[in-house]
């Protein structure tokens, strides 16, 4: 047999200064979908996500806690990994920038940098966010109050003065102008691509990849004279100040699998298939980290997904604002398969949306307690009421009318998830589950019942197959949707009487490809008890109360 295909994907790591929001997990969340659906493919999958730990701000906060920078990373790490964990986030590995071989993998790209003259000291004054580093004036607002970072508007900015390592930007701006236009499709969607495009034909600046007397922080491995800044002991010389954060912390892609130690193992999943990132860190992903690549001579990422930000009333979600979802909180409403559904469906993953909790609700109801759930408990009921439990076969392609439905749900649904629209990936689904509905209703099984049971043959076997063509389009909408709802996925096979040949990851199973054909499905057996998917939430305004103190955007709290 050849050897399956591989497939690497990242997502951003986030950066451990606070409990996580759901605004936060999102991509995380959209990730893991994407690489439960190539596993289940069949491809070889690694998916790396995990956290960014060193700044001079987490020192800071540290410190006011009377904490170490360490114990407070070990405590948000924690509060991440149980949220994760919360929403069946299944990681190859999970990441931290504290991790040793990761401290490794830095120092080698900072060397390599040094070796190919792209290194250079020099003084850096102006503002400095604590949350995201040096801000050139260009990207800062002014207003009111004041001079802020615009992604952190309650932050204060601080000026410095400090003597810095410099990575050689601008020596970068024709190879990457010639890269993107050699490689139109590396940015995704084309109109952030075009964004970053606009940015570099403006010039490039050179970038600080050092701090000084910043002590939290992976130690710079180079003096001044360029010797190295070990000691003989194995301790570092703090003269020598530590590694810029985001130099740090866009490492993490290549450290996660094998870079520099395991060279075969490095060689097999580099470069990464798709890094998957916010928009406003468009620009370090896709001129800063590019360049650090070519410096160290090393391939660029085959694709970088920019998604845009949760919206409440048109201002981003964050944690500073206040305006937040508690990923917890939305789990414990919705169940783990229910958040992730209504993340997914509701936020479009190319751009911005505006959300709240009613919202999500709403969604859940309408698609999965009503839609999604009630075509699996009705045709589960009428089968085991109307056929003693025995589980019908589905109808022929050219004899079932929902198959040819199903052939045309199914390609777009592959044509979006390969595209990363997974919103539209999960409406071509629920079309098709809206089109099972109403064959139910067309079809009135309970009519053809009775008919059956007056001796009408014609009718018992037309409810034969009308019933195996329901029973067949809830087995393969839920293989399909699988990637988004694994949990659920696995409890609608043992409803159907159907195996799940999946692991808890996704892994572990034939092609999906095999599965997703009408009618490939086992013949012959019994259904199981039907058990509601997803229970309908009573009242909007009851669950809204669940949110707690500060935790759901759009609701009082």
């Amino acid at each position: 047999m050849p050897e399956p295909h591989r497939y690497y994907l990242t997502t951003a790591i986030a950066y451990a200064n606070s409990r996580p929001g759901l605004h936060t997990l999102y991509e995380v969340v959209g990730a893991d979908a994407i690489a439960r659906w190539h596993r289940m493919r069949g491809d070889d999958t690694f998916f790396l996500t995990g956290t960014d730990e060193y700044s001079v701000n987490i020192a800071t906060t540290a410190s006011r806690l009377g904490k170490t920078p360490r114990a407070f990373v070990d405590e948000m790490v924690e509060l991440f990994r149980t949220a994760e964990d919360g929403l069946a986030i299944a990681p190859d590995r999970f990441i931290r920038t504290t991790d040793p071989d990761h401290v490794r993998a830095v120092h080698e790209m900072i060397r390599r940098a040094y070796a190919n003259g792209d290194l250079y000291q020099g003084t850096y004054e102006g503002w400095y966010c604590p949350n995201e580093g040096f801000k050139a004036p260009s990207d800062l607002v002014e207003d009111a109050g004041g001079v802020h970072c615009p992604n952190h508007p309650g932050v204060e900015l601080q000026w410095l003065t400090e003597r810095n390592w410099f990575f050689r930007l601008s020596a970068y701006q024709e190879r990457l102008e010639r890269y993107y236009a050699e490689h139109p499709d590396w940015v995704q969607p084309e109109y952030r691509r075009n964004e970053m495009l606009g940015f570099i034909r403006q010039g490039l600046e050179d970038f600080s990849v050092s701090r000084e007397k910043a002590p939290w922080g992976i130690p710079f491995p180079i003096m001044p004279d360029g010797s190295s800044s070990q000691r003989p002991d194995g301790s570092w010389d703090p003269e020598a100040g530590t590694v810029y954060v985001w130099f740090d912390a866009l490492t993490n892609y290549v450290t996660g699998v094998g870079f520099p130690e395991d060279p075969d193992r490095f060689a097999r999943w580099w470069p990464a298939d798709l890094h998957i990132i916010g928009k406003d860190i468009n620009r370090l992903h896709t001129i800063m980290w590019p360049a650090m690549l070519m410096s160290a001579g090393l391939p660029l990422p085959r694709r970088v997904w920019v998604h845009g930000w949760l919206l409440v009333q048109g201002e981003r979600m964050s944690k500073s604002r206040g305006n937040f979802l508690d990923p917890n909180d939305v789990v414990a409403a919705l169940g783990t398969d229910g958040a992730r559904y209504v993340l997914l469906r509701e936020v479009a993953f190319d751009r911005d949306s505006d959300v709240s909790w009613d919202s999500f609700v709403r969604r859940y109801n309408a698609d999965l307690a009503n839609d999604f759930g009630n075509l699996v408990n009705r045709s589960l009921s009428m089968a085991g009421r109307y056929l003693d439990g025995a589980r019908p076969e589905a109808r022929a392609e050219f004899e079932a009318p929902l198959a040819t439905a199903w052939r045309q749900a199914l390609a777009a649904h592959e044509e979006k998830m390969s595209a990363f629209l997974l919103h539209d990936a999960l409406a071509a689904l629920w079309e098709f589950v809206a089109a099972a509905n109403r064959f139910v209703d067309a079809e009135q099984p309970w009519a053809l019942a009775k008919a059956a049971r007056g001796g009408d043959d014609a009718a018992a076997a037309r409810l034969r197959g009308v019933l195996g063509d329901l029973l067949e389009a809830c087995r393969l909408v839920g293989l399909a949707a699988a990637p988004f709802l694994p949990n659920v996925a696995a409890r609608l096979a043992g409803q159907l009487g159907v195996p799940y040949p999946y692991g808890p990851t996704g892994a572990g199973g034939p092609p999906l490809v095999e599965l997703l054909r009408w009618g490939a499905g086992p013949t012959g057996g019994r259904i199981g008890t039907p058990v509601p998917l997803f229970p309908r939430l009573e009242t909007e305004a009851q669950l809204a109360g669940q949110a707690g103190p500060g935790g759901a955007a759009g609701t009082p709290g």
